[in-house]
C-alpha cells in the first residue's frame, strides 16, 4: 500500500468506519430489529439509519469545507449532533 500516502487520519477514519460496520452486524446478529417509519416516511433499519448518517456527514463536510464556515474540526460536533438526529427521529 506504498502508493497511497496513509496519514494517522486517514487511518483513523477507516478504522471507525471498520467499527461501526463490525458493531452494526454484532447488534443485528444479536438483537434483531423490526424497522420503524420516522419523520421521512420510510421504514428503515439501524443499519438504514447508520448509512444515511455517514452519507449526510460526508456532504456536511463538503459543505463546511466549500464554504469554510470554521475550522474543519467542528464539523465532527455537527456531524455528531446529525447521526443523533438521524438516530432519533428517521
Amino acid at each position: 500500500m506504498a502508493w497511497m500516502a496513509w496519514t494517522w487520519p486517514t487511518a483513523a477514519f477507516f478504522a471507525v468506519i471498520a467499527a461501526l460496520l463490525v458493531t452494526f452486524t454484532v447488534l443485528a446478529v444479536k438483537f434483531p430489529e423490526t424497522p420503524r417509519r420516522g419523520v421521512l416516511g420510510i421504514e428503515t433499519t439501524r443499519g438504514d439509519r447508520l448509512f444515511i448518517t455517514l452519507l449526510g456527514s460526508a456532504f456536511l463536510n463538503l459543505a463546511w469545507l466549500g464554504f469554510g464556515i470554521a475550522p474543519q474540526p467542528y464539523a465532527l460536533i455537527a456531524c455528531l449532533v446529525l447521526a443523533a438526529a438521524v438516530f432519533r427521529f428517521v
